[in-house]
């Protein structure tokens, strides 16, 4: 398979990141949470660069002949992604200039700037300096690049070019070479970025944190005349380069780089495009930059901190809330290990409520039935409720074992500091394996009954966070089915180094037979549609990106396979080449919700095998990951899970085509009716809890 045939990883990623864009500009979507896109589609960027286009650059540096061994040039690569970058950041800006700004503007809310105050607001804001912001500000003054400053990654600054003061009747020597300006960091890290000022005629007005120390420069710089002032960032690459995670402490090193990621080497420097040339090169010089580095944008940077951009109280400018709703079936349980016992139980987050999985850890911890309790854990919540449920577990003597994921980007110190915390209550805590991670999501309860063990699983395709679960589309299994129980207690064996090999046959476990039992599926398919029989698979997931499985896919289409593909993120797999691909549809679907859930569905001639992961079809989740699939048996779990899939690929409001060119072009059908999946989802859930009611209802009336 040629590399034509493979969407480029990094500029798939740049599509899915448009598609967040679009909601943006999405005049149907409530004016607050299209300024979250905003913020979204500026995090995920911010992180791109840290991770992707760092590691991008890092292959600069290889040999001409380690160069040549690479499949692509990462010169022309990193082009493209410069240019595609532009390109977004300018409609981005159009967005928020000529979209975002009038419409708040229409609702009374302004957003000013320091030369749009009134005398009261100059007030305002010079007491707010002197008070709030003044004690955080340590300007660092440069001059003739004597001096390279340090920059820390991801912060805002203030580059401020000053002159001295001119002394009246002093004839001032003419130095035009020389260079002499500051960095000014805006502590938005202490201090909210936005800032509400007082209320005039019913007029709302808000000001940058920037602005208010724009404002007030004259007084950080007293001795100086200030010039002009520009708004720059630093992206430093994220990676933290463990030579060797095989031996020595791997626990310690993590520690150790963690300290060193916040110094990492230069991968973007985003700088106010209005900035004259000959200031940005004294800039650039001193912080030695390359070229390379530099990358235009506008006045404001670190747009994700408009997640915290303040309403003034228009509950109309955001969506209208979607409480996540009962599950009627547990609710009719007085203890939850009754109702885990007699069946199996599905949750839909955020559509069903994630407190039963919290509930389901308080009650093992003061069932005085439960011995222990084991779970993994990728990230964990601020203020875990998880956490605190172990904790009281540990409290009353039961042996609780939590493996966490210490390599998991960007939330390595909150999982080393509640690891900790779990560690110094009592409980084993297993840490990061060498070489892989553990993304899997399960844990295991053990319960005495009758002087027998039974055990307990909660299976799902999301983490164990209570923050996440309001806002990712994932599923929660309860179940004690005894063959699954089985193999996940040897998934636990293996994450505690009691076994090195396992025979698995109940659940997938990628290292294991995760890739393997996927292929083989696709076979099967392929072989039933070689027979004449029906043959087809819908496939849901974050990214579609390993090749060997993506080559398995073009053999099925050409098989006669009919596959339906919903894919988020990354999708490598070109759909639409005539012979290779020419039957496979896939949507990506990007709305108020996260789609996050992994659903794998075969026919297999009529007797269907559905699958939920944690595991994307990506190399990483298949060979360097401990990931655990589980099977759906039950035949109403089934329906259910068919239902809302079926849902989705109706969708023709929020549902984009990935086609050959990956341009996003919103899905539209002949059907007049318009099906927004997440929505229809919500009222699929809620229509069901209505029916078990009416029908408990009726049950009642004729006894």
């Amino acid at each position: 398979m040629n590399n034509s045939n493979l969407y480029n990883r990094e500029l798939s990623w740049l599509s899915f990141n448009y598609r967040v864009l679009q909601e943006a500009k999405d005049l149907s979507v409530p004016l607050y949470e299209r300024i979250k896109f905003i913020a979204i589609f500026s995090s995920n960027l911010d992180e791109f660069f840290r991770v992707r286009v760092a590691s991008l650059r890092s292959l600069l540096t290889l040999k001409k002949k380690s160069k040549k061994n690479l499949k692509f040039d990462p010169v022309k690569l990193l082009i493209r992604i410069h240019n595609i970058v532009y390109t977004q950041q300018e409609e981005y800006g159009k967005i928020f200039r000529e979209q975002i700004i009038p419409e708040l503007i229409e609702n009374n809310i302004f957003l000013i700037n320091e030369k749009d105050l009134n005398s009261e607001q100059g007030d305002f804001v010079k007491n707010y300096f002197k008070e709030k912001v003044l004690p955080c500000i340590s300007p660092a003054i440069i001059v003739d690049h004597k001096t390279t400053p340090f920059l820390k990654n991801g912060s805002l600054y203030l580059v401020v070019k000053l002159s001295s003061k001119k002394i009246p009747g002093e004839i001032k020597e003419n130095n035009s070479d020389e260079c002499k300006f500051a960095f000014v960091k805006i502590p938005s890290d202490k201090l909210p970025r936005f800032v509400q000022l007082p209320v005039q005629k019913n007029k709302h007005f808000i000001i940058f944190l920037d602005d208010i120390i724009r404002y007030n420069l004259a007084d950080i710089f007293s001795e100086y005349e200030i010039e002009s002032a520009y708004s720059v960032k630093l992206t430093r690459d994220a990676e933290l380069y463990i030579d060797d995670e095989f031996t020595g402490n791997l626990l310690e090193k993590i520690k150790k780089n963690l300290k060193n990621r916040s110094t990492g080497i230069p991968c973007r420097f985003l700088f106010d495009q209005t900035m004259p040339q000959d200031f940005l090169k004294c800039i650039k010089d001193s912080l030695l930059l390359s070229t390379e580095d530099l990358i235009p944008g506008a006045r404001y940077h670190n747009f994700n901190d408009f997640f915290s951009f303040p309403n003034p109280g228009f509950k109309e400018l955001e969506y209208k809330p979607l409480p996540p709703l009962n599950h009627k079936e547990l609710d009719s349980y007085s203890n939850i290990f009754d109702a885990w016992k007699e069946k199996e139980f599905l949750l839909h987050y955020p559509y069903h409520s994630f407190d039963y999985v919290i509930k389901a850890l308080e009650t093992a911890a003061e069932d005085p039935l439960v011995k222990e309790i084991k779970i993994t854990q990728y990230r964990f919540a601020k203020d875990s409720s998880i956490v605190k449920a172990l904790l009281k577990a540990i409290k009353n003597g039961k042996s609780v074992t939590i493996f966490c994921e210490i390599k998991a980007r960007f939330d390595e110190e909150a999982n080393l500091e509640y690891a900790k915390m779990l560690e110094n209550a009592g409980a084993k805590v297993l840490y990061s394996f060498p070489g892989i991670k553990v993304h899997s999501k399960i844990a295991m309860i053990t319960r005495m009954e009758n002087e027998k063990k039974k055990y307990y699983l909660y299976l799902a395709t999301g983490n164990f966070n209570e923050k996440t679960a309001r806002i990712y589309c994932d599923y929660g299994l309860f179940t004690s089915d005894k063959k699954m129980a089985k193999e996940i207690n040897e998934v636990f064996d293996y994450l505690e180094g009691k076994v090195e090999k396992a025979d698995f046959k109940n659940i997938l476990v990628s290292q294991f037979n995760m890739r393997q039992t996927f292929t083989d599926l696709i076979d099967n398919e392929i072989k039933n549609a070689q027979k004449g029989k029906p043959a087809s698979m819908i496939l849901k997931m974050n990214s579609l990106e390993d090749s060997k499985i993506i080559r398995k896919l073009y053999e099925a289409n050409k098989a006669g396979v009919k596959i339906d593909l919903i894919v988020r993120g990354i999708c490598r797999l070109v759909p639409g080449i005539k012979g290779l691909s020419d039957s496979i549809n896939v949507i990506s679907i990007v709305d108020r919700f996260l789609e996050h859930a992994r659903v794998y569905i075969f026919q297999n001639n009529g007797n269907e095998i559905i699958y939920l992961a944690s595991a994307d079809w990506m190399k990483r989740n298949l060979s360097r990951r401990i990931e655990v699939g589980f099977s759906i048996n039950d035949s109403k779990i089934k329906k259910e899970i068919k239902d809302v899939i079926a849902l989705q690929l109706k969708d023709n409001v929020k549902a984009r085509i990935i086609n050959q060119k990956q341009n996003n072009k919103y899905k539209q059908t002949k059907s007049k009716k318009s099906i927004r999946s997440q929505y229809k989802t919500y009222e699929y859930y809620e229509n069901s809890l209505a029916n078990k009611s009416k029908k408990k209802n009726q049950s009642s009336d004729k006894t």
